[in-house]
């Protein structure tokens, strides 16, 4: 069948083969062809060729929990639970995950795969910063338990290593107490990237903190952003606060049409948001599934890019040299036409041990992009700016990074290959990024 990322680029025909549990799982490992290509697929939302293979071994009936421990404040669960479902269960015993990306619907298997962070790294890590243990599958097989304390340099290069050390079967995850899931919000307008910069390093105390760039804007409005500052609503508690939500908007039932999007309707849209938002209320109570999760109340947002899709292009550039490079950043894409609707700009805290994990102390941009012909070049271009500046690109969202340019951002690369070939030294394990990046 034709499967794609998140992005709906690039396309594959893959055979999906669905494990119903470990046995299973292992009949098929150890059946596989060495020489064929092999990657768990969790729910499809990386964005580019992470998880695509010829054969992918998807994570759909890995779903059981296996232990919730409200005391100690763990939970242990299949890889193929999904962010939300933790938080269904989770949020009425008063139980939060101490990290959750822009979407809920990631996998447990997909969220250490990626080290997926959020709107509080500049706090409190990355995800894989609370996963106390996971057992992971390797070639042969076996069965593994990884923890910081056992098969250390295997956890390691499993958190961030995109599926390509085995198959993550189940884990264990810490959360934390909290006594409301709403989020008290704080707005703030910066007229221009220095502004932002300067809010978000006043604001470093806040525990939630994100900003929506307009992207499009030039000279002295260049980076002109509203920033959105969160912390759990502690002051008002009630049990009525520890809802779990689950609304669903308007979906998108078919692909639009790509012209539609250009650089006129998407000015249009930036003035708009950016005008509104400036007049709304600083201060509001928000249910935590907006401030977490706004995109998925768009059923199948991905459509709106049209039937060729997007290209989500992030990179983190290390705070000394953050401003300037995100200012060229910003200056080549307005000046191309090509920004997008979704741009959005977050301070990270320390980079972790994990060897191809994405975040490092700096700041991180997201810009979306149609596909079409003439983005290659720009975002060759982009690469050579966020290079030159000591950046790099994040994994889960690529779908077209050049080896060079992983290599240069990612310096542990070595260490991770050494690992891998020890655990699958025919490296069965592998996908169509991984090929192209030179990991396997």
């Amino acid at each position: 069948m034709e499967v794609s990322g998140w992005g709906r680029f690039p396309k594959t025909t893959a055979e999906i083969i669905e494990p119903v549990d470990s046995a299973s799982l292992k009949k098929i490992v150890l059946a596989q062809n060495k020489s064929d290509s092999l990657i768990c697929r969790g729910a499809g939302r990386s964005y580019g060729d992470s998880s695509l293979s010829s054969r992918m071994l998807s994570s759909r009936f890995l779903d059981s929990f296996l232990a919730l421990d409200e005391k100690a404040q763990t939970i242990r669960c299949g890889a193929g639970v999904s962010l939300d479902a933790i938080l269904k269960l989770c949020i009425p015993r008063g139980l939060f995950l101490k990290v959750v990306p822009g979407t809920r619907f990631v996998t447990v298997g997909g969220a250490i795969a990626a080290d997926v962070h959020g709107k509080n790294h500049h706090q409190d890590g990355s995800f894989c910063d609370y996963v106390q243990n996971f057992s992971l599958m390797l070639a042969s097989g076996e069965i593994v338990i990884c923890s910081e304390e056992e098969n250390s340099e295997l956890f390691h290069a499993t958190c961030a290593g995109m599926g390509l050390t085995g198959v993550i079967v189940d884990a264990t995850i810490a959360l934390e107490k909290l006594s409301s899931a709403s989020i008290r919000q704080h707005s703030l307008v910066a007229n221009n990237l220095k502004e932002c910069f300067e809010l978000l390093e006043a604001n470093n105390g806040s525990k939630y903190s994100v900003a929506w760039l307009d992207c499009l804007s030039r000279g002295d409005e260049l980076g002109r952003s509203l920033l959105f500052l969160g912390e759990h609503d502690e002051e008002n508690e009630s049990r009525a606060k520890l809802k779990y939500r689950s609304r669903g908007g308007p979906g998108i039932p078919f692909s639009t049409p790509a012209f539609l999007l250009n650089r006129f309707t998407m000015a249009i849209f930036n003035n708009s948001y950016f005008n509104l938002e400036k007049r709304s209320k600083q201060e509001s109570i928000v249910d935590y599934d907006s401030y977490f999760f706004p995109l998925d109340n768009i059923g199948n947002w991905n459509r709106l890019y049209g039937s060729k899709g997007f290209l989500q292009y992030q990179f983190v550039i290390p705070t000394d040299a953050a401003f300037e490079g995100i200012s060229k950043v910003l200056s080549k894409v307005s000046a191309a036409g090509k920004g997008s609707f979704l741009s959005v700009l977050k301070k990270f805290g320390k980079q972790n041990k994990n060897l191809l994990s994405f975040p490092r102390e700096g700041y991180t941009l997201t810009l979306d992009f149609k596909r079409e012909e003439k983005i290659f070049p720009l975002l060759n271009e982009l690469d050579e700016i966020v290079l030159n500046h000591g950046g790099r690109l994040y994994l889960a969202k690529d779908a077209r990074m050049s080896e060079a340019m992983f290599k240069a951002g990612y310096p542990e690369w070595e260490r991770f290959l050494q690992v891998k070939n020890r655990v699958d030294p025919s490296s069965m394990f592998s996908s169509l990024q991984s090929n192209r990046l030179g990991l396997s």
